[in-house]
């Protein structure tokens, strides 16, 4: 089992010591959230991925895949290799059951009750309990009974625009899918399909637009991007032909979800969707007093947000907000759709965003390398054994986390 880097870094005391007298950084461009290939992503590889953070300058990186950890090492290896502290996180789809018999929707505006949720700096080599496991390939297996419904709708399609095209569930997993097959996947195979059996544009368009029922393409193929989020939307999203819903017994209860977490070593971590591009929020998000009483209930005192799908200013008051609360604030920019942008968090606008969020998001990122570094000489870190989070030491881990980052910059060689 490969050893965790954090383990062979000197005790806080001698930490302090060899960086007595060396300015630390106010801020450092870090971006704690993003997909890699090992669930869906815009990097074609992982070298993809470590080549823009060094062009970009970005410090500390952090993996955020769908369900799964099977690209840690990898993760690992890489940040190592460029200089990019890792911090090792994970995603999870759940439900809260109450809030769905309500209509509340929570971080996903189409359907009420679903929520996404994040672990922040689990331990590295993670290792799972039986029962972990066992949830953990529950939660898999039934994600991809999802998908192969799919696409068993999709060859039914494609037997009425071309009986000679086929689509099968190992091809997609082998060409496109790291690990997970998402319907992502199944949006980039149809657009593959398109361009590797019709030569012409127009041949192209005829095909896809026989798949959509007669409806013309809004996008054409010049755009691959634009096209596989077209293909995504007019088959494989609600309403569309080859959709299949999810059992809502497929998604597990939140805190089941934050009990693996915890487990896993992890900071129970909600990502904020905040305003849509008309100004609205979810009902759950609506007030920021509100849904910080209902996260404290959860013992949840980390939030994450992706600053480039938000208003300025309301991003801004929000942050503000809970920063004030106490909470962890870190941003991403997800890289889980087909565009691909950069690595450098900006808002909205792709405007950089200003010094006081940075600070707050560095603070966050500091803190996560903390935990990270005590889970990993055997301490507790930012989680407590009860597993909620010890807010009232956020400062004096960000300046732990502070340390441990300049200290790997500085002593780490390519």
């Amino acid at each position: 089992m490969k050893n965790n880097f954090l383990s062979d870094f000197p005790g806080y005391a001698e930490l302090k010591k060899q960086m007595n007298g060396k300015q630390l950084p106010v801020f450092r461009e870090a971006n704690c959230h993003i997909h890699t290939p090992y669930s869906f992503s815009a990097f074609d590889g992982m070298q993809t991925i470590f080549s823009m953070a060094e062009e970009e300058k970005i410090s500390v990186l952090g993996i955020n895949d769908f369900f799964v950890t099977d690209g840690y090492e990898s993760f690992h290896d890489g940040c190592l290799r460029y200089n990019i502290f890792p911090l090792f996180n994970i995603e999870f789809i759940g439900l809260m059951r109450e809030e769905q018999k309500k209509g509340i929707r929570i971080n996903d505006p189409n359907n009420p009750g679903r929520i996404y949720f994040c672990g922040k700096g689990l331990d590295f080599p993670y290792t799972q309990g039986w029962i972990q496991r066992l949830e953990l390939k529950r939660m898999r297996k039934k994600s991809q009974d999802q998908m192969r419904a799919m696409i068993d709708n999709l060859n039914r399609l494609l037997s009425s625009a071309n009986s000679s095209l086929k689509l099968t569930y190992e091809d997609i997993k082998k060409r496109y899918a790291r690990n997970l097959v998402r319907e992502r996947h199944l949006a980039k195979a149809i657009r593959y399909l398109a361009a590797e059996n019709y030569a012409g544009e127009n041949d192209q368009l005829v095909f896809l637009e026989k798949l959509y029922g007669g409806k013309k393409s809004g996008t054409g193929i010049s755009d691959p991007s634009a096209l596989e989020n077209e293909i995504r939307s007019n088959l494989l999203k609600a309403g569309g032909a080859a959709f299949v819903k999810e059992d809502d017994e497929s998604f597990p209860d939140l805190r089941k979800i934050i009990r693996i977490i915890t487990n896993a070593g992890g900071i129970p971590c909600y990502p904020v969707l905040l305003d849509d591009p008309s100004g609205k929020c979810t009902e759950f998000e609506n007030d920021p007093e509100k849904l910080h009483f209902s996260l404290s209930d959860l013992g949840i005192g980390s939030i994450e947000l992706i600053p480039g799908r938000n208003d300025p200013s309301a991003l801004k008051e929000f942050v503000k907000y809970f920063d004030k609360q106490g909470y962890l604030v870190t941003f991403g920019t997800e890289h889980n759709t087909p565009g691909m942008v950069p690595l450098t968090i900006c808002d909205r606008n792709s405007r950089p965003l200003d010094e006081s969020l940075k600070r707050i998001a560095w603070k966050g990122a500091c803190v996560i390398a903390a935990h990270q570094y005590l889970r990993a000489h055997g301490r507790q870190g930012y989680v407590l054994n009860d597993g909620k989070v010890s807010r009232t030491q956020k400062e004096e881990l960000s300046e732990l986390g502070n340390i441990i980052i300049e200290y790997f910059l500085n002593n780490r060689k390519k």
